[in-house]
């Protein structure tokens, strides 16, 4: 059951329904459980996307006049970066290797390029994400009370979109601060190192305003960027995850096989549709979204989408 009250989120009773649905499926599929595991794929997919993107900030964009820098900028460097976010997000399951400080360590090496250390950091959030999905407090997912009371109408939701990076940055430490690890130290470390490199040999001037532009767009008003809108913000009440499965998937690591994703978090990106094709009458009946960039307009054209279409629930809520 799902409650929603004026400059307020839906309030559920019930826990997240991907716990449920997971065990009915294996249930009735146990064959799903082969799809569980690494691939490698992963990570050779990681080390060409940093690779290509150390060697566009390092060479490429110094041969660029002014506009092709912010065309290339926009169109390739986001767009890889962005799909760093996401190799980021699939290492964060383990899904590169079968140990744990193997996938760590790639995670770190994904995070080069994004120059802010943030990836064993979001490890802990998107733990508490998919184990406590819309808890109240703990999942940061969800924008806070005061950051979706300012947002709002036409106008503050676009400055909203086109920021949304930041709130993802800085929003975890407003709501539920973290103790600082091992791995995060280690993180932090690496990057400086890295950086420490990096700058040296490739000046502080293109490379690195290459490189932040391509963060900072990545988490904007950008197709792919579509995602963190239309995964769990309601578009369809009685409905808390959506998925999408159209051709962007092929750059975002089938990201977009969302309500898949939720159910079977050990299954990687290249298999997600398997899970979809071995139990589809658990998926062809839930809404999807057909397009990000749709998602986008939709959610900042129409006053029916709010930062506040989001489900909530109380930390004692039970499975």
């Amino acid at each position: 059951m799902q409650e929603k009250r004026a400059n307020d989120f839906y309030w559920s009773e019930t826990t997240h329904p991907h716990n449920q649905r997971r065990k009915e499926i294996l249930e009735k599929y146990p064959e799903v459980k082969k799809l569980f595991g690494p691939d490698i794929r992963l990570a050779i997919i990681t080390v060409f996307l940093v690779a290509f993107q150390m060697f566009s900030a390092a060479y490429l964009v110094k041969q660029m006049n002014v506009w092709i820098f912010i065309l290339y900028t926009y169109f390739i460097g986001a767009t890889v970066t962005h799909a760093l976010f996401l190799a980021i997000h699939e290492i964060t399951h383990n899904l590169a290797f079968k140990k744990q400080t193997s996938n760590n360590w790639l995670a770190m090496f994904a995070n080069i390029p994004i120059i802010f250390p943030y990836a064993m950091s979001f490890k802990v959030y998107h733990t508490m994400h998919h184990r406590s999905q819309g808890v109240d407090g703990i999942d940061v997912d969800i924008p806070g009370y005061k950051e979706a009371r300012i947002f709002k109408g036409g106008i503050g939701k676009f400055i909203w979109a086109f920021t949304q990076i930041l709130f993802y940055a800085f929003r975890p430490m407003m709501i539920y601060r973290i103790k600082i690890g091992k791995w995060q130290i280690i993180n932090i470390i690496f990057q400086v190192i890295a950086m420490a490199i990096f700058i040296p040999l490739f000046g502080w001037w293109e490379g690195i305003l290459y490189l932040l532009l391509s963060d900072f767009i990545a988490g904007s008003i950008h197709p792919l960027a579509g995602h963190f809108i239309a995964e769990h913000y309601i578009f369809k009440e009685g409905q808390e995850t959506y998925s999408y499965y159209g051709p962007l998937n092929k750059l975002a690591f089938n990201v977009g096989y969302h309500n898949e994703h939720h159910d079977f978090p050990s299954v990687p990106f290249s298999r997600l549709p398997k899970v979809k094709k071995t139990a589809p009458e658990y998926y062809d009946n839930l809404f999807t979204h057909k397009s990000w960039t749709m998602v986008i307009m939709r959610f900042i054209t129409s006053p029916v989408y709010t930062l506040f279409s989001r489900v909530k629930r109380k930390e004692t809520v039970l499975d």
